[in-house]
């Protein structure tokens, strides 16, 4: 087992990587009480095009499977995982990310058992015609309900509006006809590409003792037989230049509009420290200009543009990127047009110094407090982890940053050609037509 130290931290992170491929991660926490556990693959929405690796065949699967694994993983024959967890007093879950997918459990007992759990029933595939089928109307039901919902349906719209019929446009649970075509063997050569232990990461932040923790996870795979396995052959298209949309609209029944809007993103690099720079210097820029503390934010709430909800995001990967910025208003493009007005002008005249160092200082506060979640380090630390960053150099990253770097990844990233704006208003009643008895139109 392999120890890396962090000693401005005073962290470290065990690590080994077992014959079948499965690579764990351990931070050991001994003041915590509760152990964190969480079990990822590399497989999200964006992979429905692959070389099933059992018989070397490409294939396209339809949108939407990545999430209905994730759901079908926790059937088995003998009935629901759900109710193994609870008897030995854990909290489980899981959800699916457009790269990621991941299984979780939290407890302040009985670790080693719920850890033997976790690894078995997603190793353990239960995949029948009839449950498949059944899955299929929940599964409708959790789309139709979420299509309901303003915050997803104006963020599902934006996502639209920048890529497309791109993966990445495709909402990550599908859509209801698109689930309708799933079937047993569509969910079995997912499984068998992306489930293998090499394309998957366990990691574990908690009081255990780390030597314990490998142990117990070495003699559980020892008895499960996995072949050396090829990397997963996945093909993504290329993402469009430019959005394909700039502005996306739709109507729900909701009180007050909502807007979201925001950039694609033109910069790339294969290198994971530049682009792990390059995501901090933007989180810097949002949170100075945009962020809870910042004179446009009270500005925006005096003038009364927007509300408390109102934030701002930056997400950057190897394969995509983007900022989203916005919340709800009864006057969405004044919104827009303010915010697009500040970056603009901000570019310009540049960060103050004063206003730097504050940013700086309260971005290294957010990162303290995440190494007292053990939730947040697992969580984040597998996301960056497979997208080639240590998250644990974050600290490194905020103390070498120069104004420079902000300045730079703000004014290369605020280009309108690459602005999307998706707006969701509050749906009009329909009005009773002079006639006859009257129409509803």
């Amino acid at each position: 087992m392999h120890k890396t130290e962090y000693k401005t931290l005073q962290e470290a992170v065990y690590h080994q990587t077992l014959d079948n491929g499965l690579t764990v991660y351990i931070v050991h926490k001994p003041d915590f009480r509760q152990t964190y556990a969480s079990f990822t693959t590399q497989y999200g929405s964006v992979d429905r095009e692959f070389v099933v690796a059992s018989r070397g065949e490409r294939v396209v699967v339809p949108d939407g499977i990545a999430h209905f694994l994730e759901h079908k993983m926790f059937e088995e024959e003998h009935g629901d995982v759900f109710q193994d967890f609870a008897r030995y007093g854990a909290q489980a879950n899981a959800f699916t990310t457009y790269d990621t997918t991941t299984y979780l459990f939290s407890s302040t007992a009985n670790v080693r058992e719920n850890l033997m759990t976790l690894l078995d029933f997603v190793q353990r595939p239960y995949f029948t015609d009839e449950n498949v089928e059944k899955e299929k109307g929940i599964i409708g039901q959790e789309i139709a309900m979420y299509d309901e919902m303003p915050n997803w349906r104006c963020h599902s719209n934006f996502l639209r509006g920048l890529y497309g019929d791109h993966p990445m446009g495709i909402d990550i649970a599908g859509t209801l006809s698109s689930i309708q075509k799933i079937r047993k063997e569509d969910l079995y050569d997912c499984y068998e590409t992306f489930y293998h232990p090499s394309n998957m990461v366990l990691f574990v932040v908690g009081p255990e003792i780390p030597e314990r923790v490998i142990s117990w996870v070495a003699e559980n795979q020892a008895k499960k037989n996995y072949t050396l396995q090829k990397p997963v052959q996945r093909f993504l298209p290329s993402a469009p230049a430019q959005p394909r949309e700039q502005r996306v609209e739709s109507e729900l029944t909701m009180a007050q509009p909502r807007v979201l809007f925001g950039f694609k993103e033109t910069w790339q690099s294969p290198d994971a420290k530049e682009r792990q720079l390059r995501e901090t210097a933007m989180e810097v820029w949002m949170e100075s200009l945009l962020g809870r503390g910042s004179p446009l934010y009270h500005a925006l709430m005096d003038e009364g543009l927007t509300d408390a909800g109102f934030g701002s995001d930056y997400e950057l990967t190897p394969w995509y990127g983007h900022s989203q910025m916005g919340g709800n208003s009864n006057r969405p493009d004044e919104l827009v047009e303010r915010v697009l007005s500040a970056l603009n002008q901000y570019g310009k005249e540049g960060l103050a110094q004063e206003d730097f160092e504050r940013v700086r200082k309260k971005a290294m506060g957010r990162f303290f407090s995440l190494l007292d979640s053990p939730q947040g380090i697992a969580y984040v630390y597998t996301a960056q982890k497979l997208r080639g960053i240590d998250v644990f150099t974050a600290l490194d990253v905020l103390e070498r940053m120069t104004i420079d770097h902000v300045m730079n990844a703000l004014r290369s990233h605020v280009n309108e050609e690459q602005l999307t704006v998706s707006l969701v208003r509050p749906k009009q009643p329909r009005e009773l037509v002079a006639g006859k008895g009257g129409t509803l139109q």
